[in-house]
C-alpha cells in the first residue's frame, strides 16, 4: 500500500509539471496576505448571467474553445469574477500582439492596465466555501489597513488545472485597492 501512495503521488506531481503554462504575475503562497501589483495585460473574457458557483456556467469552455481554435497557448491564472459569473484568460505576449485575433459573442478581446490589489493565498479546491473563508479573511485584514481601502469587486484567481488533485490546488481571492486620501 506505501508504495502505491509514492506512485500516485510520483504521477500527480509529473502530471502537475507537465502541465505547466507560462504566469502573468507571481503566486501568492497559500495562507499569505499581501499588496501587489499586477502587471498590464491582454486578456480574453466571457460572462455568464448567473454567479460564478452556479453549476454549469460554461465559462471555462467558451474561453477554451476560443483559445484552442485560435491555437493560443493556455497561461495561468484564470480569474473569475463571482455576480455575475465572468472568466478571464490572459494572453502571452505573442498571441497579445497578433492581429488576427477577433472577438466572437461569447468571447470579448480587451487590455487591461496595470492594478493593484490585496490578496491571500488558498490551497485546496475551487469551491465558493474556500473562496468565501478566504473573502472574509482578506476583508478584515484590509479593514485594519490605514495606507489602502477597497476600491472594487473581490475575485477569485485558480492557478491550477481540473486534473490537479484539490489538494494540491492554489487559488487566491483578490479584492481592487487605491491609496487612503
Amino acid at each position: 500500500m506505501k508504495t502505491f501512495l509514492w506512485v500516485a503521488l510520483a504521477i500527480v506531481v509529473s502530471s502537475a509539471r507537465l502541465t505547466a503554462v507560462s504566469e502573468a504575475y507571481p503566486r501568492t503562497a497559500p495562507g499569505d496576505l499581501e499588496l501587489k501589483t499586477l502587471p498590464a495585460a491582454r486578456w480574453m473574457r466571457t460572462e455568464s448571467s448567473t454567479d460564478y458557483f452556479a453549476a454549469d456556467n460554461g465559462l471555462f469552455m467558451k474561453l477554451f474553445r476560443y483559445i484552442d481554435s485560435n491555437k493560443i497557448p493556455m497561461t495561468a491564472p484564470v480569474e473569475a469574477g463571482i455576480k455575475p459569473g465572468t472568466m478571464v484568460f490572459y494572453m502571452d505576449d505573442a498571441s497579445a500582439k497578433r492581429a488576427d485575433l477577433a472577438e466572437t459573442a461569447q468571447v470579448k478581446l480587451s487590455s487591461v492596465s496595470e492594478r493593484r490589489v490585496a490578496a491571500i493565498g488558498i490551497r485546496g479546491s475551487y469551491s465558493r466555501e474556500n473562496y468565501e473563508e478566504a473573502l472574509t479573511e482578506l476583508k478584515a485584514w484590509l479593514a485594519k489597513r490605514t495606507d489602502v481601502k477597497s476600491s472594487g469587486e473581490p475575485y477569485a484567481v485558480y492557478w491550477n488545472s481540473p486534473f490537479v488533485p484539490f489538494f494540491l490546488k492554489q487559488s487566491e481571492v483578490h479584492i481592487p485597492v487605491a491609496p487612503t486620501k
